[in-house]
């Protein structure tokens, strides 16, 4: 296992830790390439519920992709192509993996750090965090999916803003803009985060996997034309489940449901 980028699994919360902090903790092409490897693999992990994406230590999530590699990996538009694809690989997996995925974001968040908390579905900040999106100091653009993925959250007026400006988000301009979800003090970041986590996966995992494939549907096609049989009738497939009847007992019987994602 690389030593940085650390695969941990406790309680039925998995953390992926982005350890490089010497360096901001910035992505080389072999993380991207390890943590697109590490979400599919988790993905059918029946003992995990929620992964939560970090970085080692409070002053940076990430400063995004390291710019020492860019003379061997992307000095031209074919190795930039190669090393897209594993960017793009990674960020796919996030979004589309069938459990909660939560950003913890302490102190700098910036580039490609920035995208792969953007493709998470909740993303929890510290006070001291900040955010930015720099391609233009380099000559570089943002591309297709990591644009789509925070204009959905911040709407392409703000998106802009940080685009062309490529200047730097405070904590508090964040979350009033929707590009994070929760703030809290940065002493106080990981339990926080970790407690959330925690009740989150004591809910039904089917719930949550409907809840993100719905939601997609609903943001990549708002009017729902064309939806096939099984995706019409997919509001109601939840009745016929264990966990349904699990829930359904609990509540009757006052007690605290014991979900099994069946």
């Amino acid at each position: 296992m690389s030593q940085e980028l650390v695969r941990e699994t406790k309680g039925g919360i998995a953390t992926i830790t982005i350890n490089r902090p010497e360096q901001r903790n910035a992505m080389t092409y072999d993380m991207w390439q390890r943590l697109a490897r590490y979400m599919a693999e988790l993905d059918p992990d029946p003992e995990v519920r929620v992964v939560i994406l970090r970085g080692a230590g409070t002053q940076a999530f990430s400063a995004g992709a390291d710019i020492a590699e860019f003379e061997e990996q992307r000095r031209n538009s074919t190795l930039a192509k190669k090393y897209h694809a594993a960017v793009d690989d990674a960020l796919e997996s996030i979004t589309h993996l069938p459990k909660p995925t939560i950003a913890m974001v302490a102190g700098f968040c910036v580039g490609g750090g920035l995208e792969i908390v953007t493709a998470t579905d909740l993303r929890i900040a510290a006070d001291n965090s900040r955010f930015g999106i720099p391609p233009a100091k380099l000559g570089i653009f943002m591309p297709y999916r990591e644009m789509s993925q925070l204009v959905r959250l911040v709407g392409s007026g703000q998106a802009m803003d940080m685009l062309l400006t490529a200047r730097l988000v405070g904590a508090e301009e964040a979350l009033r803009i929707g590009l994070v979800s929760r703030l809290v003090p940065v002493a106080e970041i990981e339990q926080y985060t970790y407690e959330v986590a925690a009740e989150i996966a004591g809910y039904a995992p089917l719930s949550h996997r409907w809840h993100k494939q719905v939601l997609e549907m609903v943001l990549s096609n708002p009017g729902l034309d064309g939806l096939t049989a099984e995706q019409a009738d997919l509001p109601f497939a939840c009745f016929d489940t264990e966990d349904f009847q699990e829930g359904r007992r609990a509540f009757m019987e006052k007690r605290k449901p014991e979900f099994k994602g069946r």
